[in-house]
């Protein structure tokens, strides 16, 4: 291989990292996955900013090793995002107002630029720069997994709202008695309906029986199971809810599904383009279509917003 410039990309998940060193012109010269340790609230998610750290060092050390420039570096992470301070609100990692920016800069140590955005957004990134919503102005991306968040590409930009757009999977669906409390604090949130960790936990409340994840109900689903259908018609109702909600206010030309529950394939999108279809009036219909990038695609945007940062400071 020979030598060249790089960015270091990293996505953090509650699970797992994907890493990768990505070319300029996106070719992933080194991807690996690395597990993400179990978050602590007693340390305040210590054990995984320290893993995320050395994932950051260490990769930057391997370019260097193979005779790369590294350029810049993208990290994305879950939860909520203070762009301005560079601090991160996470649940599942155990993060209040974590300073991951400051972190980051400490550990690199050179001048070399850093980038810190939402998973989601990075994903929505680049779907958006080389994927499934390339080639439009305004369009959606909609990953439906243990939580839902959305990234907006509005106007050709992709919208952050320093750090807090696009946090539909807590926006209220379901009331009166059929709300259920999210970890948000707030109840009927979509998220408590339509993720893949709802459909989960919604058939083993309903039935008693545990199950192994979303993909059981979606098997039991196939085979014709009852609590399996009424779980997922209220997910679909939920979701078609929203992307209504989201059409009439944003007006997209075409929204990506990723996420685990687009393994369920026309099963997910046929339904969703038929309601939202039913539904819509006055209102411009967007294209509903499967995202392409897979679990790549946070990466993949976190190596795209190093770059773009890269090429900034360049022209600065």
């Amino acid at each position: 291989m020979d030598p060249c410039e790089v960015v270091v990309a990293v996505d953090l998940g509650g699970t797992r990292m994907k890493c990768g060193l990505v070319a300029a012109d996106g070719a992933v010269l080194h991807r690996e996955t690395r597990p993400t340790p179990r978050a602590d609230p007693r340390d305040g998610g210590r054990a995984v900013l320290d893993a995320l750290l050395e994932t950051v060092v260490e990769l930057g050390q391997k370019a260097t090793a193979e005779g790369h420039r590294v350029r810049a570096i993208g990290v994305v992470v879950p939860g909520v995002i203070d762009a301005e301070h560079g601090t991160v609100g996470a649940e599942n990692l155990e993060w209040v107002g974590t300073p991951v920016l400051a972190s980051l800069q400490a550990a690199v140590a050179t001048d070399v630029p850093i980038v810190l955005a939402h998973d989601v957004r990075a994903g929505g990134y680049a779907e958006f720069r080389q994927g499934a919503l390339a080639g439009t102005t305004n369009s959606m991306f909609l990953p439906l997994g243990t939580g839902i968040a959305a990234a907006m590409i509005v106007d050709g930009s992709l919208v952050s709202g320093d750090g807090y757009a696009g946090e539909l999977g807590h926006s209220k669906f379901i009331h009166g008695d059929a709300a259920e409390l999210c970890a948000c604090g707030q109840w009927g949130c979509l998220e408590t309906v339509a993720s893949a960790a709802a459909l989960a936990r919604r058939y083993t409340a309903r039935t008693g029986r545990t199950v192994d994840g979303a993909r059981e109900v979606m098997e039991l689903l196939a085979a014709g199971d009852p609590d399996a259908a009424a779980v997922w018609k209220d997910a679909l109702t939920a979701l078609i809810d929203a992307l209504v909600l989201y059409t009439t206010l944003v007006a997209p030309t075409r929204i990506a599904i990723g996420g685990g529950l687009i393994g369920a394939g026309e099963t997910l999108l046929q339904p969703l383009r038929e309601g939202v279809h039913a539904r819509l009036t006055f209102q411009r219909e967007p294209e509903i279509v499967a995202a392409v990038l897979g679990e790549e695609a946070g990466m993949l945007g976190a190596a795209q917003m190093a770059w773009d940062r890269a090429q900034e400071e360049e022209t600065a």
